[in-house]
């Protein structure tokens, strides 16, 4: 007679994925914490609040939009940069606790452009066109009242944005990390080029959207030549902003199929979707029924990760047997259940989401106070 097989989530399976062997499935989304030093440097605390996720069995972490260069690239007050050696050494402390916890971790480079609100460098913002940017300032990260109107970026100033992205990327391979993501989503630098609204360029950057990925195409190209071989290189999309939460594709699936084969082309070895927290089957499906993560999957080959609400079992585990995505990544759950992969094997309910965990990590305290568990 046979045993069956005890219950296992499919989020837990070990996987080698975009040249990551990871113990399982699940990831520590991107998290704004706004929580280094005035001059960019990665702390103590946000060792500890990383390493953190790594001993509550994540498989991968992937860290907060880290600004690229000493121009335009920062976005807020308190943000990591990787713009220096002395940036690089203290980056070294977060990847030595993660790797001896037994996971790995990518490095997120972003540049904000006209969504800067804390440049200590530049006292101007700048983007691909003289648009000023929808909605207001984000309050929870020091910014009040209406967007500046950015000023257009040269041919050069682009250049030196892309030139930032590569240079990071080598300083993040120094720095230990397993590999970076380009952050091309949610409203910063490479998502407004991305845009029709706000990328209103007639130059070789702007018009159709097959020039409007130049960019992001140059800056994956870019950081994929400058790391070199062995060293994982993403990509994140999304439809939403930070500051226009209702956005989608004009052109839909073959608008995004243009973006996402552009990504690839470039040599990116993962595409990163962001996504809603709500019903993530009905939010992200595009005009001819896939998921936008199924289409970048789809149309690239490439391994995908899927964000929105991957917290919830029952959704994460649609999420991969349907064959949405290969990987999920865990915001707001993570932060509320920073041992979300042992909550999985053992079929205990997360705990909800405390907003008090936003602030910036001046302890620990929040991550990793006693959570009660309940059975599913």
């Amino acid at each position: 007679m046979t045993t069956p097989s005890p219950w296992r989530h499919r989020a837990l399976a070990p996987v080698d994925c975009a040249g990551l062997r990871l113990r399982n499935r699940l990831a520590v989304a991107p998290m704004t914490r706004v929580s280094a030093t005035a001059q960019g440097l990665a702390t103590a605390e946000m060792a500890a609040y990383y390493a953190d996720f790594a001993h509550g069995g994540f498989g991968l972490m992937i860290t907060e939009g880290t600004y690229t260069d000493s121009a335009y690239s920062q976005g807020y007050a308190n943000q990591p940069g990787i713009v220096s050696t002395t940036h690089t050494a203290a980056w070294q402390r977060v990847t030595d606790q993660v790797h001896a916890a037994g996971s790995r971790i990518v490095l997120q480079l972003m540049h904000a452009g006209a969504l800067a609100q804390g440049n200590r460098f530049r006292p101007v913002t700048a983007g691909p066109s003289a648009v000023r940017p929808r909605g207001e300032q984000l309050a929870n990260y020091g910014g009040g009242g209406a967007w500046p109107v950015p000023v257009p970026m040269t041919q050069e100033e682009i250049a030196e944005a892309v030139r930032g992205f590569a240079a990071s990327a080598v300083r993040a391979r120094e720095a230990g990390f397993d590999g970076v993501e380009v952050h091309a989503a949610n409203g910063y630098l490479l998502d407004q080029f991305l845009t029709d609204y706000t990328n209103l360029r007639t130059d070789c950057y702007g018009g159709p959207v097959g020039q409007r990925v130049r960019l992001m195409r140059e800056t994956v190209a870019a950081v994929r030549s400058a790391t070199g071989p062995g060293f994982t290189v993403g990509v994140r999309f999304s439809q939403a902003k930070v500051n226009d939460h209702t956005h989608r594709w004009a052109g839909g699936a073959c608008e995004a199929e243009t973006v996402f084969t552009a990504a690839c082309a470039a040599g990116a070895d993962y595409l990163h979707i962001a996504g809603s927290g709500r019903d993530w089957f009905t939010d992200e499906r595009l005009d001819d029924g896939r998921t936008v993560a199924a289409v970048a999957r789809e149309s690239t080959g490439l391994p995908v990760i899927a964000n929105g609400g991957m917290h919830d079992p029952a959704r994460a585990a649609r999420v991969l047997e349907e064959g949405h995505a290969d990987l999920l990544s865990v915001g707001t759950g993570a932060l509320a259940n920073p041992d979300l992969p042992r909550r999985f094997e053992g079929r205990t309910v997360p705990a909800p989401f405390d907003p008090a965990v936003l602030k910036p990590l001046a302890t620990l305290a929040n991550a990793r106070r006693v959570r009660a568990v309940q059975p599913l």
